[in-house]
């Protein structure tokens, strides 16, 4: 029976809604916005696709159920109730990890031994027997409690689901695959959209915003814990892969050009576009930020340049900010999207910016700084030709 499944998708903060609007785009129905995280529910086939396609979601987790608790009496009886053996055999392992915020039940290794020891103890009703090989299957389970809150959850994906599988090797700051393709969602990438990055790193948003323009699936190359489960029908997936690829835009004008002032970084993005399948519409080259020009055509600039908490002080980040504002060109046809924590970017820049959207960088809070009205008076006389 392909029974329907409750389902949680986490993701960064700042993106909710453009990962809730994918969901929808998917064929989910029941779809519902909270702070870090998309409420959904599906089938079998959707547990699949959601791993599969989502270019947003942080794991795809089945929910087990949500309830309060200030005691550990009432953690245990009310993960007890909870279906276990809809999902997990009399063989399977079934570890145990989460977190606890602001809660009665503080102590970490506590919860755990208690959700554990509740698990056991309905599997053992369920199955007759009193010790669990758990040589199976492995059924991460994942709880969270916040202020008495409790979700208890099953990991359907294994490895975060920004893990395409294309970037083994990265630089020493990379952008977070997630937050890459939502930077590339809000830009709005198309399938003849002339894309450049001038500070590409290991080429996260050339990649994505490549994958993106060709329907390429972010999931499409790697596997999933739950493909493992007894409980799932192994042909979802083929079949989900199977749609995925039939989906695949494979003659397009897409063009992701990006520069970078290190070599290497410049070949780990050649490296990595290939091993995603994007190579021949990525391209790069070593370049300075002082010599970037655009073409003079429709094209678009999403970015992440260096700043102070990550590789360069902020004396260098604000300087790198103003030649970055006189490259920057702002006239019909161009647009530019750029990530920065510094609260006062646009005051170096040069020009405020048309529209803001909060961003986290991992645990560093950003905005996403986005130019794309005509601005006629806005044109640096220092912009002049350069090397590129």
């Amino acid at each position: 029976m392909n029974e329907i499944i409750k389902l949680i998708a986490p993701c960064i903060f700042g993106i909710e809604s453009i990962a809730a609007e994918e969901f929808k785009r998917m064929g989910f129905d029941d779809v519902v916005t909270e702070n870090g995280r998309v409420l959904l529910s599906g089938d079998y086939n959707m547990v699949a696709r959601a791993n599969i396609n989502s270019r947003f979601a942080e794991r795809i987790l089945i929910n087990m159920g949500q309830f309060t608790a200030t005691s550990f009496a009432e953690l245990f009886d009310n993960v007890k109730a909870l279906p276990f053996e809809n999902f997990i055999g009399k063989d399977d392992s079934f570890p145990v990890t989460g977190s606890t915020i602001d809660s009665a039940l503080h102590s970490l290794p506590d919860c755990q031994k208690i959700i554990k020891k509740a698990i056991v103890s309905r599997l053992s009703s369920k199955y007759g027997i009193s010790w669990f090989s758990e040589t199976g299957p492995e059924y991460k389970i994942k709880f969270t409690i916040l202020k008495d809150n409790v979700t208890v959850m099953i990991d359907t994906s294994g490895e975060g689901l920004h893990k395409r599988g294309y970037r083994r090797k990265s630089n020493d700051a990379p952008l977070k695959e997630t937050l890459a393709a939502a930077m590339c969602d809000l830009a709005r990438i198309y399938p003849d959209t002339k894309f450049f990055d001038p500070f590409c790193g290991s080429g996260t948003l050339l990649i994505e915003s490549a994958m993106m323009a060709a329907k390429i699936a972010p999931g499409l190359r790697r596997f999933f814990a739950a493909e493992r489960f007894n409980s799932i029908p192994k042909n979802v997936w083929q079949e989900e892969r199977m749609r995925a690829q039939d989906l695949i835009l494979h003659n397009i004008d897409f063009t992701a050009t990006g520069f970078d002032i290190d070599k290497n970084c410049v070949d780990l993005t050649l490296e990595n576009a290939k091993k995603a399948g994007v190579e021949k519409y990525v391209k790069a080259a070593t370049g300075d930020i002082k010599d970037f020009v655009l073409p003079d055509e429709r094209c678009l600039v999403i970015t992440n340049p260096p700043y102070g908490e990550r590789l360069l002080d902020v004396k260098q980040a604000e300087s790198l900010y103003k030649t970055m504002g006189e490259r920057f060109i702002l006239e019909k046809g161009k647009k530019f999207f750029i990530i920065s924590p510094h609260d006062e970017f646009e005051k170096h820049f040069g020009s405020s910016a048309d529209k803001r959207r909060k961003l986290y960088n991992g645990m560093i809070k950003c905005q996403l700084f986005m130019y794309f009205k005509h601005n006629e008076a806005f044109k640096p006389k220092s912009a002049q030709k350069g090397d590129f």
